[in-house]
This record gives C-alpha cells, structure tokens and sequence, in this order.
C-alpha cells in the first residue's frame, strides 16, 4: 500500500531542508517513465484486438488520454487524491497543489521530490479510464469518451484515490493498518473493470454481435503491447514502494512470477478446454497474473505471487468464458481481467500475507489481527470500490448521454472509427480511398 504501509512514512508533507536520496529519486523517475510506457503499450494491445477500420481510434483512447487526465491532475487531480479531507472526507485538497503552484522545492519525507511523485501517481491516473475503453471498443463516440473520462477522473477515480493512498483517507485507516492496495487494484483496475461493465450494460453491444465474426486485426501488436504492459508494469508496482530497497526488490519480484504463472495457467487452462494454446490466452494470462498481484505486491512472498498468478487465470478465465454465455459485449474483457482480477487479488491476498506484516498489524491493533480480520477489511473496501465505482459510472454516462450522444451512430460504426472521428485510415495502404 505504497510507502506509507511499508515504511511508517506519513507522507504527502514537504520536508524542509530534507536531503535528497538520489538513489530513490532515480528509481522513482525510472518507474515513472515506466508507467508511461504502459499507456502506449495498452493502446497496442487493445488497438490488434480490434478491426481494421477501428485500430487507430481504439490507439486514440488511449493517448488522448494522456493529454486530459495530465492537464486535469496539475489543476486538481493531485490535490484532490492527495490533499487534506474536505466535505466529510469525499475527495482532499491542498492549494499548494492547485496547478502544482505550492511544490516547486518541495521534498517529502521519502526524500525525493514531491514533483517526483505527483508525475508518478498521474500516470495511475491516465491509464485507469484508458483501461475502461477496452469494454466499449469499436462503438463509442470519441467526443463523448473525451468528456466521459474527463468527468469520470474527477468524480470517481480522484475520490477512490484518496480514500485508499492518502493518509486521512477513511479506507487508509480503516482496520489494522488500513485496507492493502500496494499498487493500485482496488483503485486503478476493479474501478475500471466495473465502469466497464457498467458501460457496456447501458450501451448495449457493437452492431453484428454476437452473430458476426470479429477477429483481431493485428495479433503482432497485440503481443508486443503485452510486453510492454509487462515491462511498465514494474515501475507500476515495484515504484510504488517509493523507495529504492528492499520493498522495491520485493513487489518487483512478486510482480515478475506472478505474470509468468499467469501466462502459463491460462494456456494451460485453455490445452485443456479448448486442445490450443493461443498467442491471446498467453497475453491474457500475464495481464490477468499482473492485475491480480498489484495489491499485494509489497505484501506477498514470491510463493504467494504464484498462488495468485494460478487463481487469477482461472477467475478470469471463467468470467470470459461466462460473458460469453451471458451474451454482454465488453469488447477487450476490460471487466472479465481488470475487475475479475483486481478483486482477485484485493482478497485473496489475505491469505498469503508476509507473517511480519500481520505481526505489526496485531502490534497497531493492540493484540490480535488474524487474516479474517483483514479478509474483512478488504472486502469492506472492494465492495465500496465496486458500488461506487458503477453507480457514479451509470450517472456519468446516463446524464453525459443527454448531451453528447454516447454511442456511435449506425454509419460511424459502419464505416469505423478511424474514417468517421478522425478522418484517417490505422492502414492507410490497404484501404486506399
């Protein structure tokens, strides 16, 4: 639960006079860098997945985001994740954060620079309402997904954000030590699998499906983008320690062999299943093994990684292959990876917590904290994270819909996202015009 789990640090408070750790300044702009990385590689994983004609404007989900959510998280964004509890504790705020005016030689008491780590926790920002438009892929209005994640980051991830990571944040204190989410499952990936069920549930299916065919249109960059997830994903979690030490070698481990026994689980579950190993069902299993260790990366041994890599490719497995009987239309299984298996991980890390981190819980609690104890933490906080989550997604959606129509019309999505939003071709040479 990032540094302030691991290492006592109360801090989002500047340090004056603080030293720098160049050591841990160095790391932290590594990861960040990382991170970044990741959001160019989900726009190639989710851009093969597609079709032709929708390729670039599936890659255009993701990078606009970048755009929107940095500029949102100077103004606002990281005073209302990380400043002090206004309105009874529903988001924070600080103006020394108001448009970053207030951090310029601000070191905090990790010893890096608060810039440092405002760019890091943007980059969480960005990618989680890119990992939404994995559900609704193929059929979304670009103007209204622009307004939807704008909205969307300030109403739901912000909030969740601060209940969870900042340290007045009722779901940071709640219990023992306060409910685990190292990296980010409760508020990066079970919000944004759930916002994506909840969107495809009132939008209804891409035109065709289930009844046609839809294949990927470039597996290549669908794998290669993989990759890149996987390599991100190490400032993702690893970074998350805010600190270069021993926590650091310890997510970064956990994080490692649980996205290869994930991989390697699902193909497995899939030569059983279906008598083929596929190149998607690898993919699918690193993501799913990845998704499921981020809350407990700081909290689990590398044993307790694998056991998560296993469950997590076998929940997300089934609830495909369940979405599949339902008949709903999340396009990339944004819900059946990222929400089956945050929630994978947020509670199944109970089980298979580090000894020493339940010993100081018990300390804190003066006396006794046994893994039910937190069981019921965590489940306290994915519960929240899933209602609030879907019912400010369906308000956002069902109110944005009356003003911007949410759906693409028949004609765009006959003819494509790329030709009908931005005029241009993801394959210009095999569809001249």
């Amino acid at each position: 639960m990032l540094v302030f789990l691991l290492t006592g640090i109360t801090g989002l408070f500047a340090s004056d006079g603080a030293k720098i750790d160049s050591g841990a300044t160095a790391w932290m702009l590594t990861s960040t860098a990382l991170v970044l990385l990741m959001i160019p590689g989900l726009a190639m994983f989710y851009g093969g997945l597609v079709r032709s004609k929708n390729v670039l404007g599936t890659i255009m989900h993701s990078f606009v985001a970048m755009g929107i959510i940095s500029v949102l998280w100077v103004i606002l964004g990281y005073s209302m994740c990380f400043g002090k509890n206004i309105l009874g504790g529903i988001f924070g705020w600080n103006w020394n954060y108001f448009f970053l005016k207030g951090i310029d030689t601000s070191i905090m008491d990790a010893r890096i620079p608060e810039y440092v780590f405002s760019m890091f926790q943007c980059k969480f920002a960005i990618i989680t309402p890119a990992l939404i438009a994995g559900a609704f892929a193929e059929r979304i209005n670009f103007k209204a997904y622009c307004f939807f994640i704008a909205l969307w980051s300030l109403l739901v991830y912000n909030p969740l954000c601060h209940w969870v990571w900042a340290s007045d944040g009722f779901l940071y204190n709640l219990g023992a030590r306060g409910a685990i989410d190292f990296a980010g499952g409760t508020v990066v990936h079970i919000s944004a699998g759930v916002s994506g069920l909840v969107a495809v549930l009132y939008l209804g299916s891409r035109r065709g499906y289930p009844y046609q065919v839809i294949r990927p249109n470039n597996m290549v960059i669908t794998m290669l983008g993989a990759g890149l997830l996987w390599v991100g994903w190490f400032g993702f979690n690893a970074g998350s320690s805010v600190s270069s030490g021993l926590s650091t070698a310890q997510a970064l481990t956990a994080t490692q062999v649980a996205a290869a026994t994930g991989a390697l689980t699902w193909i497995i579950i899939e030569g059983i299943h279906q008598g083929k190993a596929t190149a998607l069902g690898f993919a699918s299993g690193i993501l799913a093994g990845l998704v499921a260790v981020t809350p407990a990366a700081g909290v689990v041994k590398p044993y307790g990684a694998m056991v998560l890599g296993v469950v997590a490719s076998i929940f997300c497995y089934s609830a495909i292959q369940t979405k599949n009987k339902l008949g709903y239309d999340d396009s990339l299984d944004a819900f059946g990876i990222h929400g089956i298996g945050g929630i994978t991980g947020a509670l199944f890390l109970s089980f298979i917590i580090r000894p020493s981190w339940m010993a100081e819980a018990a300390k804190a609690h003066g006396g006794s904290w046994t893994i039910w104890n937190q069981f019921g933490v965590q489940a306290i906080a994915v519960g929240i994270a899933i209602v609030f989550a879907g019912a400010m997604t369906f308000l956002i959606i069902y109110c944005l819909n009356k003003v911007v129509k949410f759906k693409s019309t028949e004609d765009d999505e006959m003819a494509g996202l790329d030709r009908s939003y931005h005029g241009e071709r993801g394959y210009g040479m095999l569809n001249p015009s």
